[in-house]
């Protein structure tokens, strides 16, 4: 059974700092390209971050500098610091596996606001 669970969201002020994880279980972490994504309110959900297995990753132009997507396969664990934080990253963050239909968490809360 496929598990994803996300943490680490909040209330943060305008450049303020957060660092999201996701837990994972029930598939094989290390060989899965793992996403970061978003929603802010009244939008679709938005594509942020990716880290293939062999650990490059891609970002949305407009986290670029500011956040970093990182994994750990001995935890099966996926991360996204997000330093620099603007008002328009507020969002529920959800975390992917592989694309997959099945393979996303419940997502984390993050509120970027003074």
């Amino acid at each position: 059974q496929v598990q994803l669970v996300e943490s680490g969201g909040g209330l943060v002020q305008p450049g303020g700092s957060l660092r999201l994880s996701c837990a994972t279980s029930g598939f094989a972490f290390s060989t899965y390209a793992m996403s970061w994504h978003r929603q802010g309110p009244g939008k679709g959900r938005e594509w942020v971050a990716l880290i293939n297995s062999n650990g490059d990753a891609s970002y949305v132009d407009s986290v670029k500098g500011r956040f970093t997507i990182s994994r750990d396969n001995a935890k099966n664990t996926l991360y996204l610091q997000m330093n620099s934080l603007k008002p328009d990253d507020t969002g529920v963050y959800s975390c992917n596996a592989g694309g997959r239909d099945d393979a996303w968490g419940q997502g984390t809360q993050v509120t970027v606001s003074s």
